[in-house]
């Protein structure tokens, strides 16, 4: 390659900066400074010559000069501003006139500077007017995507060949009624994507009736599945319907199957067989016609292995497995949907000027997200309230670290990870007053999970020492 190829590919990848001044060594410093700040500067002696060199989709700003040959600088600030609102236009004057730097920012100019003036102090405010001009354009680019997209591209945002696999299955699989296993890491979407399975199906006008396996305790799972008669158990004063019953003619999703006892599991799969479900207490079969989507997030083979399923039931709930990335190895997915969540909530909140450091984004692409998706809302969410505290840092805010605080802390990793968890684990118990069945939910984790960390971290209900859990 070339020299002059060399500085060619250089300028190409610089913002442009139109300089408009009809003085010819006004233009060669300005050109020479911009090229210096790393700004790729394209020159205009006038109003109309500068226009012709705009469009709506132009990436950098424009610096005038207020006096010109024709149209003056203020004339083309409205013009530049009938093209495109957004664009930045800098202004600069060798008079001194404060009416007129007051009426060029009444009339929505990026910045006003006087000559002579510090090239310094003009390349800070070029740099400035071309980040708020990216981010512009990227949220424009954003918008653009999300307007497109319909249906399964709206609810599962990304473009990674993995997502687009994953719509692909569910538009395939939801016109059938063949029982569907969703296996993904928690937070991934899985009653998202079971929603969306069916709300694209011929069972779209009935009912879609979701249990998680995982929130109940073990005594109340079958009467919630299954139902009741009056006087079946003690406190059962009256009838009542379960899960199944409810998505008659519908679908019935079961989260966190594994989670399931062990002693219920026959009684499920008898219902997937003969389609019919005995009531607690009930002396004949209720006929029932439901669709089962059921969820984990550990492989139902595992689940099999370490006798937490009936190998008999497994077959019966997976003769379709849809497997959902985790959020890790999704690549630029990231920053879409962070992105998607940022305006959702700017819009929910009434918040503006929210925007990512380039540490921000950094963060962003190389955070592992353990939680998915679910984490990257919140963070989103966070994110976005804490704008206008001043400008939050995402990594601190994710990561629970003191603002300015550096490095991560030392020590064994197991220790740091063990540390993590109880603080997690205390936090929620304190909030929801020792309560489990809120404590899961938040969390999501089956209970025998819970109780062994517990366990393990010598934890009660009330987040201090071991006890009952």
């Amino acid at each position: 390659m070339t020299i002059d190829s060399d500085r060619h590919a250089a300028a190409a990848k610089r913002t442009p900066v139109l300089v408009v001044d009809d003085d010819p060594s006004m233009r060669a410093g300005l050109r020479q400074w911009m090229r210096l700040a790393d700004f790729d500067p394209v020159e205009a002696v006038d109003a109309e010559t500068a226009l012709s060199n705009l469009a709506a989709d132009f990436p950098g700003c424009v610096i005038s000069d207020v006096l010109l040959p024709g149209a003056s600088g203020l004339e083309l600030l409205r013009r530049v501003k009938q093209i495109d609102q957004d664009l930045p236009v800098i202004l600069m004057t060798g008079h001194g006139d404060v009416p007129m730097a007051v009426e060029a920012m009444r009339q929505g100019a990026a910045d006003f500077i006087e000559k002579p003036f510090d090239p310094d102090m003009l390349a800070a405010m070029v740099r400035r007017a071309t980040g708020h001009r990216r981010l512009v354009l990227e949220n424009r680019a954003l918008s653009r995507r999300l307007s497109d997209m319909s249906g399964l591209s709206a609810r599962l945002i990304g473009e990674s060949a993995a997502m687009v696999r994953l719509r692909e299955q569910i538009g395939h699989f939801a016109r059938t009624d063949a029982s569907v296993m969703i296996i993904g890491e928690t937070g991934t979407g899985k009653e998202v994507v079971a929603r969306a399975l069916h709300d694209l199906s011929p069972r779209a006008d009935a009912p879609f009736v979701a249990l998680n396996c995982a929130a109940l305790p073990e005594t109340m799972v079958e009467a919630e599945l299954f139902g009741h008669e009056a006087g079946a158990f003690t406190g059962a004063d009256r009838s009542r319907i379960g899960r199944i019953e409810q998505a008659d003619r519908g679908v019935l999703f079961l989260d966190e199957v594994p989670s399931m006892p062990l002693a219920l599991q026959p009684k499920l799969l008898r219902v997937l067989q003969e389609r019919e479900v005995d009531r607690i207490g009930g002396r004949s079969a209720v006929p029932v016609d439901i669709r089962i989507i059921s969820a984990a997030n550990v492989d139902p083979r595992q689940a099999v292995a370490e006798n937490l399923m009936r190998q008999d039931l497994v077959y019966r709930l997976n003769a379709v497995e849809i497997r959902i990335p985790p959020l890790r190895e999704r690549g630029g997915d990231i920053r879409l949907i962070f992105d998607s969540f940022v305006n959702r909530f700017m819009a929910e909140y009434g918040i503006d000027g929210v925007a990512l450091s380039p540490d921000d984004a950094g963060f962003l692409a190389a955070h592992e997200w353990p939680g998915n998706v679910r984490e990257l809302r919140n963070a989103a969410e966070r994110f976005v309230l804490n704008t206008p505290m001043g400008a939050p840092s995402l990594r601190d805010l994710v990561t629970g670290a003191a603002p300015g605080a550096e490095g991560a802390p030392r020590g064994r990793l197991r220790d740091l990870m063990e540390e993590y968890e109880r603080r997690v684990i205390v936090d929620a118990l304190r909030r929801h007053g020792g309560r489990i069945a809120p404590v899961l939910d938040e969390l999501d984790l089956p209970r025998r999970t819970l109780n062994e960390k517990m366990a393990r971290l010598g934890l009660s209900r009330t987040g201090e020492g071991a006890g009952d859990t």
